[in-house]
């Protein structure tokens, strides 16, 4: 039978609610008291439930994890990063996803006014920085995950993008390659707009096409330009999906990757190995990103003042057969 808080109390001649201060590490007890419960505790091998000491703290000792979806490529390594973090500071973690639209947020903010949790980490869903800023402004924790929007309002971590489409850039100039193609993602994302920057400030070009991050856009944007003639002898494609979709095409219409043209991506998930040929491409540390944004809300959760700025991780450029 499994030991109860009564059962310490009885044993110790106290009452409940001392033993929950104990427990807790509250100072109403004296000395002798407390070490005469704990000694009880430890001979009845009572063990605390983490919830009614979370409670009694005024916290669950849970995170929430609030993403678009768990499908995208890079996902997962993010994920297991947090929640290594998270599990080994003995917190839960909750899972929220948007992608129900209205009735996802909806389940979502009941959660947080039921405080299911102390603070949040965000992979930021599209339309939701409203509902975020509020909830921030009311007091609960948040860092944002490769903010889109660059909200200094938030803490958040973020990898150089800026600097990854430069080394793209330069990369290729060495190559002697001079007739640049660009296939971004969305461009009202934040990480978009500094690749694009990053790319230009070294290998200026207005061959430019928005994209989605789709394999399908990255097909797509080769085959319209090779159809109008367009001159070009290399893409760099702003993440691997997208990328995946332009080295389609270009075996379609006949032209040798990278004799031909040199294709370069973004984020170095697993795939970029086992295209053909193998992926050049700028690698993300997506581990690391949702290990330092636990991180810095846990930390945040114990007292520490957030930075004042985002926390940076350095981007590297891979570089494999696609455009050695």
């Amino acid at each position: 039978m499994r030991v109860t808080i009564a059962d310490v109390a009885r044993e110790a001649g106290v009452s409940k609610t001392t033993v929950s201060r104990v427990i807790n590490f509250k100072g109403e007890v004296d000395g002798s008291t407390a070490a005469r419960v704990r000694e009880v505790i430890a001979d009845l091998g009572y063990v605390p439930s983490s919830g009614a000491v979370g409670l009694a703290r005024g916290r669950s000792r849970t995170v929430g994890l609030l993403v678009p979806s768990f499908t995208w490529p890079w996902m997962g390594e993010v994920l297991q990063g947090i929640v290594d973090t998270v599990e080994a500071a003995d917190y839960g973690l909750l899972l929220f996803t948007c992608t129900r639209g209205a009735q996802s947020v909806e389940r979502f903010t009941t959660q947080v006014s039921a405080r299911a949790f102390d603070g949040l980490v965000v992979v930021e869903p599209e339309n939701t920085l409203d509902q975020l800023t509020a909830l921030h402004r009311a007091g609960l924790p948040i860092v944002l995950i490769d903010d889109r929007g660059h909200h200094p309002e938030f803490p958040s971590v973020v990898t150089t993008n800026h600097e990854g489409g430069a080394s793209v850039a330069r990369h290729l100039r060495a190559a002697g390659r001079t007739r640049p193609m660009v296939v971004t993602g969305p461009t009202h994302f934040g990480c978009v707009r500094d690749r694009l920057a990053g790319f230009r400030s070294v290998l200026p070009t207005e061959l430019v096409v928005e994209g989605d991050f789709t394999e399908r856009r990255g097909r797509l944007a080769v085959e319209q330009h090779l159809a109008a003639g367009t001159e070009f002898d290399s893409v760099f494609a702003h993440n691997d999906i997208t990328a995946a979709g332009v080295l389609r095409a270009l075996r379609a219409a006949g032209r040798r990757v990278p004799d031909d043209v040199a294709v370069v991506g973004f984020d170095d998930i697993p795939m970029a190995e086992h295209t053909e040929p193998p992926l050049t491409t700028v690698h993300q540390p997506t581990r690391q990103m949702g290990e330092a944004a636990a991180s810095l809300l846990l930390s945040h959760l114990g007292g520490t003042a957030v930075p004042d700025g985002p926390v940076v991780l350095p981007t590297e450029l891979v570089v494999r057969h696609s455009a050695p």
